[in-house]
């Protein structure tokens, strides 16, 4: 791809698996130390089930309880990848436009299905603020959180993409790493137009190789959604695993670890304001920090010498190779990041 055209199909994971080279990883959101132990038994434990096909019965039950919802207002997908595949097939949509910098799966699998996408990038000198989209616009998609840059809209600008006609789509996978969900609109069920939440497991959970995550949102364009997957979409384990991580410990889990992500997140935001060449734009919010600094690419390189792996930016529409994404750890982990990175800026 052209600098001009972004690889919408890179991801996180390449930086980290290339060369084999045991780099730490700082380059996938995924929360170190997951699945904790008490959700592996219980995954481990679906192992002699699986010679019956799935149920999603007691897990769609368990997530539309989590959200305040109707069971006919959930549908479980193969992550929240798989929903980004079905809303393209199945919505039928004129104009559409996707919020950047964001996630690029969802603007992929729109020009996969063959939908002409209008990008609205978001500026970094204004904090990548949420901003108008085109009024003509019938199908809206955005993070929040977003991914890359970590900045939490509130709900109460998101809701007011919502419009009569209009399908406003919002990936809120990263959600539960924000104490309290604050801004989340998950249980909200009366603005205009259809409005879709979009959730995942993977991020706080650990499960990103086992592919769960669900949709909410209006019982009908579920239903649609729903027959356009194919059967047994969803695993035993994965339905095990979006019932489990639904009950009311494991969300008083996650609010714990959110708080704790915080408290990394400060850290590791107040040692890179000692490098005077590195800036952060807007207020990080979620389990990563975009940064932008001279000749990232050439740190990018020499963090992986020293041990790091971290996302370069370059692909993510609205962005460029001076930037790069820096997913937070431990206060330990980040200080040797840290040292490494004044040690990659010098010598870059």
């Amino acid at each position: 791809m052209t600098a001009a055209e972004p690889d919408l199909r890179h991801h996180g994971d390449a930086e980290v698996r290339a060369d084999g080279l045991g780099l730490v990883d700082l380059a996938v959101n995924v929360r170190t130390g997951t699945p904790p132990l008490w959700l592996r038994e219980r995954l481990a434990a679906t192992l002699g089930e699986l010679a019956a096909y799935p149920d999603q019965t007691a897990a769609r039950a368990a997530v539309a309880a989590r959200h305040g919802r109707p069971t006919d207002e959930v549908l479980l997908t193969s992550g929240a990848a798989e929903a980004f595949v079905l809303l393209a097939r199945v919505l039928t949509s004129r104009h559409v436009a996707v919020v950047h910098p964001q996630f690029t799966e969802p603007e992929a699998a729109l020009r996969d299905a063959g939908h002409e996408v209008h990008r609205v990038l978001l500026s970094p000198e204004d904090g990548f603020r949420l901003g108008a989209v085109p009024e003509e616009a019938d199908l809206v998609v955005l993070g929040n959180p977003t991914n890359p840059t970590s900045v939490l809209h509130p709900a109460a600008a998101v809701a007011a993409l919502a419009r009569p006609g209009r399908t406003l789509v919002v990936d809120e996978a990263f959600m539960d790493t924000v104490p309290g969900e604050r801004e989340s609109l998950a249980a909200v069920r009366d603005l205009p137009g259809r409005v879709v939440v979009l959730r995942s497991l993977t991020k706080t959970w650990g499960l990103a190789g086992l592919r769960i995550g669900y949709v909410l949102g209006p019982a009908p364009l579920v239903a649609a959604l729903g027959a356009a997957q194919p059967l047994w979409p969803v695993s035993t384990p994965a339905l095990t695993a979006a019932e489990a991580c639904s009950t009311p410990a494991a969300l008083a889990e996650a609010e714990e670890a959110a708080a704790e992500l915080g408290l990394w997140r400060a850290h590791l935001l107040k040692g890179l304001a000692g490098f005077p060449s590195v800036r952060v734009y807007g207020e990080p919010a979620a389990s990563f920090v975009l940064v932008r600094l001279p000749g990232a690419a050439a740190v990018r390189e020499r963090l992986r010498e020293h041990g790091f792996a971290v996302r370069r930016g370059d692909t993510f529409p609205g962005l460029g190779e001076e930037w790069l994404r820096i997913a937070v750890r431990d206060e330990a982990t980040t200080d040797r990041f840290l040292d490494a990175l004044a040690a990659a800026i010098t010598t870059a």
